[in-house]
């Protein structure tokens, strides 16, 4: 089998992306860890599938592999380049793009700026629906690592993340604390882990440590969960400036049951072909 792909990448959380609809695609998920492997594949952090639309009021169907093989809810960044590659091959020349995944629908705006805005949907605040274990809602939440309690909130944007505020994310515990907390037996599907620092009402630094991929440069559904943490403490305004190691995302929400709208840029790096 001989793929057509695109390598990609939102704020250096980088893709394959690779075109379903004229091409027969059926990889294993050995083939999608052999691929994103960075010696000895391509590379990347995720892996995009651009399907026909299984609905006739949506555009596009869109599915998402982790490094790992795994097949993941959401991505943000990911749904950025997904507009982009299908503009940019003329899959489609809508402004507007609308495209259904395993978690729901989404809303893509291609603007002339060439940055994204993405409809990440209305956040997940209920425990048992995230999923994640306790006994009751709250804002926050008491989590125990092997070595103390840290305090989360626990939001899902489509997948599950636990977000911890740190006073500075340069010395943040990110690779031990984000690997307990990302298999933590609470979190029974697994949780992405943030690690916030509020530097005013309009701006926060954040890092992740994804679900099945290990600290990738930027995250979106992770910034638009950072941003609904934030809110919910009455730490935060409506309108935040999300810096991550990658770049900086825009993030809106104007509180509950409102939809959390995602902002910002997407880069083609270089289109290929590969022998499966």
């Amino acid at each position: 089998m001989r793929l057509r792909f695109t390598k990609m990448h939102g704020l250096g959380n980088d893709f394959i992306v690779i075109d379903a609809i004229n091409q027969r695609v059926n990889l294993s998920p050995e083939q999608i860890q052999r691929l994103s492997d960075r010696r000895f594949g391509i590379g990347c952090d995720q892996l995009l599938i651009v399907e026909a639309p299984k609905s006739p009021d949506a555009d596009f169907y869109y599915r998402i592999f982790n490094y790992d093989g795994s097949e993941v809810e959401n991505c943000g960044n990911g749904a950025r380049c997904f507009a982009k590659f299908v503009r940019d091959r003329q899959l489609t020349g809508k402004s507007t793009i609308i495209v259904d995944t395993v978690c729901g629908r989404m809303s893509l705006q291609v603007q002339k700026d060439n940055l994204i805005i993405v409809d990440m949907g209305v956040p997940i605040l209920e425990p048992a629906a995230i999923p994640f274990r306790t006994s009751q809602r709250q804002t926050t939440y008491p989590l125990q690592l092997s070595d103390r309690v840290i305090t989360i909130s626990a939001i899902s944007m489509g997948n599950p993340h636990a977000v911890t505020v740190v006073e500075n994310v340069a010395t943040a515990l990110i690779a031990s604390q984000g690997a307990e907390i990302e298999s933590h037996s609470d979190f029974p599907n697994k949780v992405n882990a943030g690690f916030m620092a509020i530097k005013s009402r309009h701006e926060i630094d954040l890092r992740v440590y994804e679900r099945g991929v290990g600290e990738t440069l930027a995250c979106g559904t992770g910034a638009c969960a950072a941003v609904v943490a934030g809110r919910l403490q009455q730490k935060l305004d409506a309108n935040v400036q999300v810096n991550l190691p990658g770049g900086i995302l825009t993030i809106e929400w104007a509180g509950e049951g409102h939809s959390v709208m995602m902002s910002g840029p997407a880069t083609s790096v270089f289109h290929g072909q590969v022998s499966i």
